[in-house]
């Protein structure tokens, strides 16, 4: 574990959603891996790597390059959302202490949103159903920022709604492109991994790596 800075207290915390709130990656990668796989384009797990923590829009090109343009990216779309809601409605399951770090920033006086790639129409109610949604003082999906990460518009139009300066902030990301995005905003990071391992470039964006949520809470508690 990165050792973190012992002056900086933030005023406010901006949790990403997918693989550090949601166990949503786990379930995207087998999920979209058999849809692909039924429509004739088996992915690895290298490939579907590449898709964790970037916006739709993104994905589409990536898989277009791989696959080539004849890829219905669409139809791999629908078959996926088919078969999460077969198996998970809106319940996905969550991260180890991912409902108890919520809780635990708003303990301690600290507003808290959700920045995330995902469009409201599914981040509002899969949130909603672990119980984190009405914990939040916003949630800044992909649909109202201009761009998705690695850009920083989500991380700017968080710290805006939460009436902070971006320094000011804490953000909790998973992701490669999650890191780049808070970073970029002038938001503090810390990288809790989920399936993507931290880089020497990861290292160096972020004020520290975490094993956990829980880590996360110890260090603000101290």
């Amino acid at each position: 574990m990165t050792p973190l800075p012992d002056r900086f207290r933030p005023r406010a915390v901006i949790f990403d959603m997918d693989g550090l709130l949601l166990d949503s990656e786990r379930v995207a990668r087998d999920l979209i891996q058999a849809t692909s796989a039924d429509m004739g384009y088996p992915m690895s797990d290298d490939l579907f790597a590449t898709l964790i923590g970037v916006p739709e829009d993104g994905n589409r090109l990536t898989l277009h390059a791989a696959f080539g343009p004849g890829f219905d990216y669409d139809a791999l779309r629908a078959g996926y959302h088919a078969r999460r809601e077969a198996l998970y409605g809106d319940r996905l399951p969550m991260k180890p202490g991912a409902l108890a770090a919520v809780q635990a920033v708003r303990a301690l006086g600290l507003p808290a949103a959700v920045a995330t790639s995902t469009a409201r129409r599914y981040a509002e109610p899969e949130l909603a159903a672990v119980g984190i949604l009405p914990l939040l003082e916003t949630l800044v999906p992909r649909d109202e920022a201009a761009r998705g990460k690695p850009f920083p518009d989500l991380y700017l139009e968080a710290a805006r709604r939460l009436g902070v300066p971006p320094a000011d902030g804490l953000a909790l990301e998973d992701s490669y492109n999650g890191v780049r995005a808070a970073h970029a905003a002038g938001v503090p990071v810390i990288m809790v991994p989920d399936l993507l391992p931290p880089t020497d470039e990861m290292r160096a964006l972020a004020l520290a790596v975490m094993p956990d949520l829980a880590a996360v809470v110890e260090w603000l508690r101290g």
